[in-house]
């Protein structure tokens, strides 16, 4: 038996306090109740007036009593499942996954290492690539189908053919939405299977600071309405779209949040519900927001402790890079952001693959990340302590002088100690340059050439392959 005494299973960080928590949700509330939100959609503006918001014009101001309502009503926990109906993401407090990154305008072509615009195959071989990696929890568009007339239809139809993991997706318009829906009921088996085991997250992102679209509010209802999870994601930017200061932001951030939350609740209590985004810096010399700055990961881990202020499922920005090319910078904003969020406990961490401050994407950034989240997955399961692990009895066999290696504890509990990674290498210098001699970009990209040519994502039925196509081309 032991007394007093205390493990620590797992690590993380708590960036704010539970008073500074407190202080952004007050201070937001006073924000929403005196200032408001600009609504552009009538339809928002009846629906909140109709719950006891004032409303002037476009102008929305909420009471306080409606944000404690909806954080009454919202679930603390989402349940995400695959294309084809099994669980595959329990969002909630201490769970953490990861996945790519969307909208990118060009990619690093695998073939040619040339940057290009993107199209559609790249949607296709984004989700190719990403099925196959097994520490790749769920997939985005990553690449723009520019080629395409409607691109965000064309992108979600690349992604569920070629990939049986969740998806979260854009959408530029309700009828965008519809469509997609329409897909998603004909692949799952209808509305009830959507509205139960759902494959989607909608991505919805508010007009920072503190003005929401006609498309926007749309997919927030039409998202409650069909219980299908909305992950409202601020764009508020450091000394651009919100104060330069990080708690100003934060709380410019999280009104826009709150008031989607609202908004949501009123449409359809219960409706499941993301607390998402970040809040980069615009480097002031160059206009550029920062994907890899610290002030946008930090910012990040604020926003956690938010979502886990108010029970509610995260999202945020890691594992991607500024940088112009597969090169050292890439390599450090990489593993510094994937495990800053990871250590803040986000549940749903996006953008892998993500390089020129999200204008581009590389597959080969992409099994990086698969790497490296590989690698912090097994620091954060923390060190076991039991009678096997403290291996006290093998210590006195073995004895001065011995060696583990060839003790019959070390064969029964190597797999499980130790991390294995696939292409890092782990050898001496003779034995890397007998391998080859290969920097880990040439590992990556036959890495990725491999998987385009011999991975086979799971065939959706041809009949519903035909329904989708139906659908697709009716999308003009």
């Amino acid at each position: 038996m032991r007394v007093n005494y205390k493990s620590q299973v797992t690590v993380g960080i708590d960036v704010l306090s539970e008073s500074q928590c407190k202080e952004i949700h007050f201070a937001s509330l006073d924000v929403l109740e005196r200032i408001g939100v600009n609504m552009m959609n009538p339809k928002a503006s009846e629906l909140l007036k109709k719950h006891g918001c004032r409303v002037e014009g476009n102008r929305v101001r909420i009471p306080a009593f409606l944000v404690k309502d909806a954080l009454n009503s919202v679930p603390d926990h989402v349940a995400v499942y695959s294309r084809d109906g099994e669980k595959a993401m329990a969002l909630e407090e201490g769970n953490i996954y990861f996945g790519t990154g969307s909208a990118t305008q060009f990619v690093f072509d695998p073939y040619t290492g040339e940057q290009r615009p993107s199209c559609k195959k790249d949607v296709a071989d984004a989700a190719i690539v990403a099925d196959a990696l097994d520490q790749v929890d769920y997939i985005m568009s990553m690449a723009v189908a520019q080629d395409c007339t409607r691109a965000y239809v064309h992108e979600f139809e690349a992604m569920i053919k070629n990939s049986s993991k969740p998806i979260i997706l854009c959408a530029d318009s309700l009828d965008d939405l519809t469509k997609i829906t329409a897909i998603t009921k004909t692949v799952v088996g209808g509305a009830e299977e959507l509205a139960w085991r759902p494959p989607i997250i909608v991505y919805s992102e508010p007009s920072s600071p503190l003005q929401f679209s006609t498309e926007t509010v749309d997919k927030i209802i039409f998202c409650a309405e069909h219980r299908i999870p909305l992950l409202a994601g601020p764009a508020v930017m450091l000394g651009a779209t919100g104060p330069v200061t990080a708690a100003g932001a934060l709380i410019v951030a999280n009104c826009e949040i709150l008031a989607s939350l609202v908004l949501s609740q009123m449409a359809n209590k219960g409706a499941p519900f993301i607390y998402g985004g970040g809040i980069p810096p615009m480097d002031m010399k160059t206009q550029l927001c920062s994907y890899a700055a610290p002030e946008e990961h930090l910012n990040s881990a604020a926003m956690v402790k938010m979502a886990c202020f108010y029970h509610v499922p995260s999202f945020t920005t890691s594992g991607c890079s500024d940088a112009h090319a597969f090169d050292q910078e890439a390599g450090m904003n990489i593993g510094f952001t994937l495990f800053a969020h990871a250590l803040a406990g986000s549940n749903l961490i996006h953008d892998l693959g993500y390089m020129g401050a999200g204008n581009a994407t590389s597959l080969e950034s992409v099994v990086l990340c698969n790497e490296a989240v590989g690698m912090i997955k097994h620091f954060l399961t923390g060190i076991e302590f039991n009678e096997e692990t403290l291996a006290k009895d093998v210590i006195e066999e073995v004895g001065p002088g011995g060696n583990f290696f060839s003790h019959e504890h070390t064969f029964m509990n190597f797999k499980q100690s130790m991390y294995f990674p696939e292409l890092l290498n782990r050898g001496n210098f003779d034995q890397w340059q007998a391998a080859g001699g290969k920097d880990f970009y040439e590992k990556a990209n036959e890495k990725v050439r491999d998987i385009l040519a011999n991975h086979k994502p799971a065939p959706l039925k041809q009949e519903v392959l035909s329904k989708i196509d139906e659908i697709v081309a009716s999308a003009k």
